[in-house]
């Protein structure tokens, strides 16, 4: 048995603060006597632009899911960790007399279930999101309060969309109702971010010493983890080293990423100044360390986007040299889409490797799925019409054992999502009543 650690327990090195993975040392013994409400549960929204094919996502029947349709067939080594969810809706992001904008609003809309002000100047208005009210109330606990990740930058004022101001089609998280959170697209900052010491000064000087003596993250908290080691468990022992082993190969990795982007940083400077150029070995990056966040308990809300809504960026990868946003105005031509759907099928492949990877992380009494939900999808549902109403909503994770999975459910069209996020939020320890336009929390999931 380990011996009883705080969760608070960091290595620490110069310009570093590691934070541990969830350890049996840290739990008392009536938590390792299965008693799931001692894990703590994480929630991440990870959000998809312009749509989805929307007949080849959806499953043939309700009930047990079966055999997954095309987009979602990437997702069967996780099948009975997921629920597909049809019949949700975001009113608040169709025109209600504002007309054009509906990529702007579906954004908007997306966690917040309110209808944007339609402005292009600073006098944005919107409401405080889902993941934000929970960060609100639970934030405490950890030590970052929420993680807003992205892939792609976006300015945070000017016309975006038909007088919508960009802020709100390049975020989903909201503090308030004027103020968006930035979310972070180069990896190197989250990394930093997540190990940093905050101590600028000692940060700046760590990550100089590391990138010009190649030298990992981990070497400047050697001596500190090894002291550690010395006090646990075995279990606990290979945990840190497997938690370990994956930070220096994220470390790896971002260093591949960088030597192959040089323009990610500036001539004669440490500081990261650009993003990967590989869409999918970025995606996965910034799971990874999603993941790792989780893992550690640094934060137990995230936001991520895949890409900003109304984006336009191509494929090649997957033989799409045509921009995202043009394919899904398809007009019903085939050829268009068969590469949207293409293009979704990729999006939905980046999900399985980071609900699998989630899934093979142990914690006491499970895996780091089975202790989380992971909302994926999107405000729009048909990229050809913009409706937002039946949205192509996935939720993951068997929050501590309260969410039953591997089912298909069917509710009826117009059912606000507001009212998923209203019992997502019961089950983080977040009371709340309303949010938006809810008018419940969600009956026949939970």
């Amino acid at each position: 048995m380990s011996e009883k650690l705080s969760r608070r327990t960091l290595l620490r090195g110069m310009g570093t603060a590691m934070a541990l993975p969830l350890l049996e040392g840290m739990l008392p013994l009536s938590a390792l006597a299965q008693s799931p409400k001692k894990i703590p549960t994480r929630m991440a929204f990870l959000f998809v632009p312009n749509g989805v094919a929307i007949e080849n996502w959806t499953p043939a029947t309700e009930g047990v899911l079966g055999q997954l349709p095309s987009i979602l067939q990437p997702l069967e080594k996780v099948k009975g960790q997921i629920n597909v969810l049809t019949g949700l809706t975001q009113q608040n992001a169709f025109a209600l007399g504002d007309g054009p904008g509906d990529h702007a609003r579906s954004a908007a809309a997306f966690l917040t279930g309110v209808h944007p002000k339609k402005t292009t100047g600073a006098d944005i208005k919107l409401a405080i999101s889902a993941d934000q009210l929970a960060a609100q109330r639970i934030g405490k606990d950890t030590r970052f309060a929420s993680l807003e990740l992205g892939c792609e930058r976006g300015g945070q004022s000017g016309d975006c969309d038909s007088g919508y101001s960009c802020a709100y089609s390049n975020s989903i998280s909201w503090r308030s109702e004027n103020t968006p959170v930035a979310k972070e697209v180069n990896p190197r900052l989250v990394f930093e971010r997540l190990f940093g010491s905050g101590e600028e000064g000692e940060e700046s000087e760590s990550r100089f010493k590391r990138l010009r003596y190649r030298k990992s993250i981990l070497d400047f908290v050697l001596e500190d983890a090894s002291a550690l080691r010395a006090r646990l468990g075995g279990r606990d022992q290979r945990k840190v080293d497997e938690y370990l082993q994956g930070v220096r190969e994220i470390e790896q990795r971002l260093a591949k990423l960088e030597e192959d982007n040089p323009a990610l940083f500036l001539a004669g400077s440490v500081k990261p100044t650009g993003v990967p150029g590989d869409y999918a070995a970025h995606i996965r990056l910034m799971g990874d360390m999603m993941i790792l966040a989780f893992q550690a308990d640094v934060t137990r809300i995230s936001t991520f986007m895949f890409a900003n809504e109304g984006s336009n960026r191509s494929y090649r990868d997957v033989g799409v040299s045509d921009g995202h946003h043009d394919m899904s105005h398809h007009g019903r031509d085939p050829v268009k889409m068969e590469k949207k759907r293409k293009i979704d099928l990729f999006h939905a492949e980046q999900l399985a490797y980071i609900l699998e990877k989630m899934a093979s992380i142990k914690e006491p009494g499970g895996s780091l799925l089975d202790h989380s939900m992971v909302l994926y999808g999107g405000g729009i549902s048909d990229g050809d019409r913009h409706n937002h109403d039946n949205l192509p909503i996935l939720l993951a994770g068997r929050a501590n054992g309260t969410l039953k999975t591997g089912r298909h459910i069917e509710y009826p069209n117009r059912t606000p999502l507001n009212n998923l996020f209203l019992s997502m939020l019961d089950r983080m320890g977040v009371p709340a009543e309303t949010l938006g336009d809810s008018t419940g929390k969600l009956q026949g999931l939970f």
